[in-house]
Parts: structure tokens; sequence; C-alpha cells
């Protein structure tokens, strides 16, 4: 099991980015494989690029994972292999700062596996989760997947659960909710990363002082003493 050294994440706005979505044959990332990755280049909150592309997993893709995004066996049949599509996604994006959705626990995590396997280096781009910044910036929403966040700044979801649709969905997301985040001026190092959920730790009061509680309450309840 790879012992990943990830980019730092970040709570707060910035106006250049490269958004990034995966598909893949299921959720698994020790026996799962990417068959899909697309990328936006945005600056000043605006889409200048864009880079998408199929990879073909040589193995069957499940049923249950075409279902959901629609790539069969035979889009990928001549798509190239995970190494030429993965070199080419890494030279779109260079060292620029990532922004998906649930990055931090499922498509930063493919990523790095894959580029540690096949070029033996880290994948370390600083990112931001929208999952993380939505918890924070809509806790009244029952639910914060990328279909609720778009649902809720009226953003279409048509295309969704294709890399590039999905891409183009969360890019339209993120500028919405910069809009919304409180102190996003402020830097990672005043808002550490919770160790249990990867959501940003947040300054609080309580009965015996001053702690650092996980912005992700109540789904995670991780509080830390301020030293």
């Amino acid at each position: 099991m790879v012992n990943r050294q990830k980019g730092k994440q970040l709570g707060k706005y910035v106006p250049d980015y490269f958004v990034f979505d995966l598909e893949t044959t299921g959720i698994n990332v020790n026996r799962d494989q990417i068959i899909e990755i697309s990328s936006l280049k945005v600056v000043q909150g605006k889409v200048v690029k864009e880079f998408s592309t199929l990879v073909n997993p040589h193995r069957h893709i499940p049923e249950a994972a075409s279902a959901v995004n629609h790539i069969t066996d035979e889009l990928v049949a001549d798509a190239p292999e995970l190494e030429e599509a993965l070199g080419n996604f890494l030279s779109f994006i260079g060292d620029g700062i990532l922004v998906g959705h649930n990055i931090h626990n499922f498509d930063t995590n493919f990523v790095y596996d894959a580029v540690w396997s096949l070029f033996g280096r880290a994948f370390s781009n600083n990112y931001v989760d929208t999952l993380f910044v939505a918890r924070k910036c809509l806790p009244q929403l029952p639910h914060h997947t990328l279909g609720d966040i778009s649902q809720y700044f009226h953003i279409s979801t048509q295309g969704a659960h294709r890399a590039l649709a999905d891409c183009y969905m969360n890019q339209r997301c993120y500028e919405e909710l910069g809009k919304l985040l409180p102190g996003s001026a402020q830097t990672e190092d005043e808002q550490p990363v919770c160790p249990e959920c990867g959501s940003l730790l947040r300054r609080r009061k309580g009965r015996y002082g001053e702690f650092w509680g996980c912005s992700g309450y109540p789904f995670c309840r991780y509080t830390r003493a301020v030293r």
C-alpha cells in the first residue's frame, strides 16, 4: 500500500486552478482502474483550455460502472494506455492547484497511486475539495453531492457522471461557493487539516478554552487543543 504524501488541502477560493475529474471501473483504489481523465484550466475564474481522454484499462468494465458513467468496453478499446493518458494529464496541470469534488478521498488517491506506480514519484499538487467547501458554505443542505450543489445554484446537470461534464459543473459550483466563503484569504497554516476526514479545522471556543474543531461536523467530530 502506498504511503501517500499528497499536497495540501486548501479551503479557500483561488482564481487560477485546474478542475479535474476521473471515471473509474469502481470505487476501490486497490483493485479498480481509471477509464477517463478530464481537466479544465481556469484563469481568473474563466475556463481557457480543456483536456479529456478515455483510458484503456485492459479489463472488462463492470456493468454497474457503465450504468453510471456510460463508458463501455467498446468505447475504450482504442483509447490510450494509462501511462500515456496520465502523462499528458500531468503535463497539462503542471504544478497548478487542483479543484474537484470528493477528490481528497477518491480522485487524488487513484492518481497518486498511478503516478507512483508508473513514474516513481509523488503526486503533490495542492488541491481544493469542493465537497468540504460545500459542507462549510451550505450546511443547510442534507447532502452535498455535486448534483445537489449544482441544483442549489441552478446549474445544469446534463451529462453528469462523465468526467468533462462534471468538470464544467464543478467549475461553476466552485465559483459560486467562492462567493460564500468567509475569510477565504486565510492561509492553510491558519486552518490546519483534520487528520481523520481531510476537512479544514476551525478555531472555536468551548467551556475549557479555545480548540480546533473539524469543519466537517457533524460528519466528523474530531477536535484538538489549541497549542
